[in-house]
């Protein structure tokens, strides 16, 4: 635990907190806090998003799950990256990464389809992706299979199983929010090297 940053930290209490309180607690009110489609008025495509568009959802999206295997996947790579993300960039521009990637994934999702959005995949997407530009020869350990494979290669990977996923519509997983939040990732980091911000 002596590993992790303060924002990273208060982000996993957070997430896990939330989706406790939705899944165990109080499973009621996930449906007021997952986001539709924002012009979608007809019930038939609601779904477990049956409670319509709220404003407030843009957020609160963010910090939900829509299973335990989502959670663990989404809260392992933001326990094991964000650390180094976080001590790199500031807290400050850890935040504006997370946030801005959790939107552009947002964006990018419904600008292709209609259906609800949950979780936290496209924040983390890119601070993965902020991670892989900042130490691509980094070895990290794949889980399936658990071998070590450099972020640069990895950013290959989970790129080309996105645009296949996404193009297949066929998984149940937002996969151009993946790519959304991860070019997000990219941008911010470019940016702040141009502006001469060191690493």
């Amino acid at each position: 635990m002596n590993n992790l940053t303060d924002v990273v930290k208060k982000l996993l209490i957070v997430n896990i907190g939330v989706y406790f309180l939705t899944a165990v607690i109080f499973p009621y009110i996930g449906p007021y806090l997952y986001m539709s489609y924002p012009f979608n008025t007809d019930p038939n495509h609601l779904g477990i998003f049956h409670e319509g568009f709220r404003p407030y959802t843009i957020v609160t999206h963010m910090f939900m799950h829509g299973s335990t295997s989502h959670l663990l996947f989404n809260m392992m790579s933001l326990f094991f990256l964000g650390p180094y993300v976080e001590r790199a960039l500031g807290e400050k521009r850890f935040v504006i990464l997370y946030f801005v990637a959790g939107f552009a994934a947002m964006i990018t999702h419904f600008f292709i389809s209609y259906h609800g959005i949950v979780g936290a995949s496209g924040a983390i997407y890119g601070v993965l992706f902020a991670f892989i530009m900042m130490f691509p020869d980094v070895k990290l350990m794949l889980l399936i299979p658990p071998i070590p494979i450099k972020a640069k290669y990895m950013a290959v990977g989970l790129v080309v199983m996105d645009l296949l996923g996404g193009i297949s519509g066929k998984t149940g997983i937002a996969h151009f929010a993946h790519l959304g939040g991860a070019v997000a990732g990219i941008i911010l980091i470019l940016l702040w090297r141009k502006s001469n911000f060191k690493f």
